[in-house]
């Protein structure tokens, strides 16, 4: 399949299945996906450690429960539903002001169906070196679909406890060290028959050349799946990419006879509550969602905090930004506040104890004023590499 060949929904759905049906069995076999198990420190056990750090991802099955998944799911469909479709007036659907206008950075990314929007362009440093085969949608698809929403700790309260998933940080922890820091967060959307693609990529763009670059310099992205991910719908990932440094992502697609269609690749298949880690060296990317299912991933990343400080800004930050302490630490702060956020909701949970935060955590409860302080806007502090 070349890029230049134009196929509708129902021939790129039909011609995508043989190579989904092989990617599954590669999937399967590799068997990098279990539950999340600590040992008697708190730390990732050893085994998944290794496994992580071999293929660059896993699959943490069932890390959410369903009652909290469902709950996400809840939400994230009340932002569906308050989405502007009127961008004159900003209204949704139901002629009501839509969500988000308080925000400096709108919730809500579009994009036409189907299409893959930073694909061979210079977007996001230019990263996305390829772009994906873009079938034609339904002739009753919309013009618009939501392909991003920004701002999960500041837009859904589900969100912001989330963000402070004991499990969760404790992996970072064990993968980053107890320092690590945020990096960004968004809200992949892949509606039945409309969601768009994202082509194949690395993710970081700052310490390629670095004399200290190695696997894990980059950080790392979590995705947790409020609905179940078929090889149609997932992220593909490219298993053990993320040790051979900046790969010329052109040449590959070219050698496999300009198919977006790569032989080595695996797809992260998904039930609901189960999380993905994927480290952002990793090549990975999407395909155009024409199959019936809907796709929705939360995804957040963290960094070592050596790998940010005294970087300057990077992909949608700008380079005058430079990451200093007082910016690390604003943008940090989500996290004590997510974590306090869920141990008032989630009474007989442990606590995760952020260690950057452990003498000051007093200051950085869940307050209105700590809200207005740190959550308005906070993804404008993103640190990007």
């Amino acid at each position: 399949m070349s890029e230049e060949r134009i196929l509708s929904d129902v021939e790129y759905s039909q011609n995508l299945q043989e190579y989904a049906l092989a990617g599954e069995a590669r999937a399967l076999k590799l068997g990098n996906r279990g539950k999340a198990r600590f040992d008697s420190k708190g730390k990732l056990a050893s085994d998944i450690l290794d496994a992580y750090r071999l293929h660059g991802f896993y699959v943490f099955e069932g890390l959410v429960n369903a009652e909290e998944i469902h709950e996400l799911q809840l939400q994230m469909q009340d932002l569906f539903e308050r989405a502007p479709i009127d961008k004159v007036n900003y209204l949704d659907s139901h002629g009501r002001p839509a969500f988000g206008k308080a925000f400096k950075r709108n919730p809500y990314s579009f994009i036409r169906p189907l299409s893959d929007p930073w694909g061979g362009t210079d977007l996001l440093g230019g990263r996305h070196q390829t772009k994906m085969t873009e079938p034609t949608p339904d002739s009753e698809a919309p013009a618009k679909t939501i392909f991003l929403m920004h701002g999960m700790c500041q837009i859904m309260e589900a969100g912001l406890r989330l963000y402070g998933h004991n499990d969760l940080l404790a992996i970072a922890a064990s993968i980053n060290g107890p320092d690590f820091v945020p990096y960004n967060d968004a809200i992949f959307v892949k509606q039945p028959g409309l969601g768009g693609a994202v082509s194949w990529h690395q993710d970081g763009v700052t310490h390629w050349d670095a004399k200290n670059w190695d696997e894990g310099i980059h950080g790392f992205n979590f995705q947790v799946q409020l609905y179940t991910c078929t090889p149609q719908n997932c992220l593909w990932v490219v298993p053990g990419t993320h040790k051979l440094g900046k790969l010329d992502i052109k040449k590959l697609v070219a050698e496999n006879t300009g198919s977006d269609q790569l032989s080595d690749a695996i797809p992260l298949m998904c039930r609901p509550g189960d999380v993905t880690i994927v480290n952002r060296q990793l090549l990975h990317g999407s395909f155009a969602n024409t199959s019936p299912d809907l796709r929705v991933s939360l995804t957040f990343g963290f960094h070592r905090r050596a790998s940010v400080l005294g970087q300057q800004g990077a992909l949608s930050q700008t380079g005058n930004e430079i990451y200093d302490e007082e910016r690390i630490l604003e943008r940090s702060a989500v996290i004590p506040i997510a974590i306090d956020a869920r141990s008032n909701f989630y009474k007989n949970e442990s606590r995760f104890e952020y260690q950057p935060f452990k003498n000051t955590m007093e200051m950085y409860r869940d307050t209105k004023e700590n809200r207005t302080k740190f959550l308005m806007d906070y993804n404008l502090k993103d640190l990007s590499i």
